[in-house]
C-alpha cells in the first residue's frame, strides 16, 4: 500500500508539472487521499494511511503558508545565511511533522517519540545527498560489472543513518508510552489537526479548540488497572513498579503489546514473581488498586469445583480462559470464555469503575462475526 501511494503521487506530480500547476498542492494531496480510498477505502483506519498523509498534509499546508513562503524566498545573501535558513526550515518541517504525526503514533502503537525532529536535521540531507545518489550510481555502474565498490558505500551510508536512529532512540526520553486512547479524543485531534491545515483565514486558528481539548484529554486518561485478552489466556495488572503479567511463558509479542497498552516501556513484570501476588500453577491471586481482589487461572488444567466457588465469593473480579461454573459468582466482574466470546478484550480501570471492551453491541462488521460456510457434501452414489 505504500508503494501505490507514492506512484499514485508521484503520478499526479507528474501530470500537474505537464499543466503548468504547481507541483505539491493540498489539492493534490487531496486528490491522491481520494483515489486510495476509491480503490481501499479500509486502508482509511490504517495506521500506514493516516500517518503517510497526516505528514505530507502537514508539510504541505506549512510550506503553503505566506509568512513561510516569505522566509523560504531564495535571496541574494551569503552562503552561511543560506544554509541557516535552510536549517531553520528543514527543523521547522520537521517540528510541525512531528506534532502531526504524535496523535497518531500515541493512538496506534501508544508510543510516540520526541526527538524525530533533531534527527532528521541529519538525516534527510543524509538520505538526499549521500545515500541515494550513491543508489543511483550503483544501479547505473551495475550494467557494466562494476556497481559493487558503490553497493558496499551504500551499504555504509545506511549504517550511519541506522546508527543514528538507534543513538535517538536509546536517549533518555526519546519515546514517551502512552495508555489507551479514549476514541473521541483521538478524532478531536485529527479534526482539530485537519482545521487548521486546510482554512487559510483566521478560521484556522479555531482548530487549536479541538486540538487542544482532545490532546488533554488524551493525557489525562489513566492507564487501565486490569488487561485481558480476547481469548482469556493473557492478563496484566499494572503497578506501582510496573505492568505485571499472568503468565511466566508469554512470547514477545503479547509481552509488548500488554506493556503498550498499559502505557509502559519498561520490560514488563512476572505476577508470580512479585512482592503481594499469591500464584500457584493455576490460580493466582492480585491485589489491584489497593483493595480490588483479582482471581485468574493461569493453567489449562481443571481446579476443584468447591475450592473454584470458594475463591470467586471472595474476589471482585474473576479471570479464565475456560467456561467458569455457575457457582463461580464474583462481587462484581466474570470474564470467562463465554463473556470475552461477547465482549473480545477488556481493560479495566477500577479507581472510575469503567469496563472498556473491543467488541460493542451492535457491531455488525463481517470481521466481527464472519459467516459460517458449511462445506458441500456429494451425495452417496455419486462419488467418483
Amino acid at each position: 500500500m505504500p508503494t501505490i501511494r507514492s506512484c499514485v503521487a508521484a503520478l499526479l506530480v507528474l501530470v500537474g508539472l505537464a499543466m503548468g500547476r504547481e507541483a505539491m498542492t493540498l489539492r493534490l494531496v487531496a486528490a491522491g487521499a481520494l483515489i486510495v480510498m476509491l480503490f481501499w477505502p479500509e486502508s482509511l483506519a490504517g495506521p500506514s494511511f493516516q500517518l503517510s498523509f497526516a505528514a505530507i498534509t502537514a508539510i504541505v499546508a506549512l510550506h503553503d503558508h505566506p509568512r513561510l513562503r516569505t522566509f523560504g524566498l531564495v535571496r541574494d545573501e551569503g552562503v552561511g545565511r543560506r544554509l541557516l535558513r535552510g536549517t531553520a526550515l528543514l527543523l521547522l518541517t520537521g517540528v510541525v511533522v512531528e506534532a502531526a504525526l504524535m496523535p497518531i503514533a500515541a493512538y496506534h502503537f501508544h508510543k510516540a517519540g520526541l526527538y524525530g525532529a533533531l534527527a532528521n536535521i541529519v538525516a534527510i540531507p543524509w538520505t538526499t545527498f549521500v545515500v541515494m545518489p550513491l543508489e543511483a550510481l550503483a544501479l547505473v555502474l551495475d550494467a557494466v560489472g562494476l556497481g559493487g565498490p558503490f553497493w558496499w558505500l551504500v551499504a555504509q551510508a545506511i549504517g550511519l543513518l541506522l546508527w543514528l536512529a538507534r543513538l535517538v532512540a536509546a536517549s533518555p526520553g526519546a519515546v514517551s508510552a502512552w495508555p489507551a486512547m479514549p476514541d473521541s479524543a483521538f478524532a478531536l485531534m485529527v479534526g482539530g489537526g485537519l482545521w487548521l491545515a486546510l482554512w487559510r483565514t483566521g478560521w484556522r486558528r479555531w482548530g487549536l479548540v479541538p486540538l487542544v481539548a482532545g490532546a488533554a484529554w488524551a493525557i489525562m486518561t489513566p492507564a487501565p488497572d486490569l488487561l485481558v485478552t480476547g481469548d482469556g489466556r493473557h492478563a496484566a495488572i499494572r503497578t506501582p513498579a510496573g505492568v505485571l503479567l499472568l503468565r511466566d511463558r508469554t512470547g514477545d509479542y503479547m509481552r509488548g503489546m500488554l506493556a503498550e497498552t498499559g502505557g509502559s516501556t519498561e520490560e514488563p513484570g512476572l505476577m508470580s514473581e512479585a512482592l503481594g501476588m499469591r500464584c500457584s500453577a493455576d490460580l493466582c491471586v492480585a491485589t489491584v488498586a489497593g483493595q480490588w481482589r483479582v482471581l485468574m487461572t493461569r493453567s489449562a488444567y481443571l481446579v476443584p469445583v468447591g475450592e473454584l466457588i470458594a475463591a470467586c465469593r471472595v474476589a471482585d473480579v474473576v479471570v479464565s480462559e475456560r467456561r467458569l461454573p455457575r457457582g463461580c459468582r464474583p462481587r462484581w466482574l466474570r470474564l470467562d470464555r463465554p463473556t470475552l466470546a461477547t465482549t473480545g478484550g477488556v481493560a479495566v480501570s477500577f479507581a472510575r469503575g469503567q469496563v472498556a471492551t473491543v467488541k460493542r453491541p451492535g457491531d455488525r462488521h463481517p470481521w466481527r462475526m464472519p459467516p459460517r460456510v458449511m462445506p458441500i457434501r456429494k451425495e452417496r452414489g455419486k462419488l467418483g
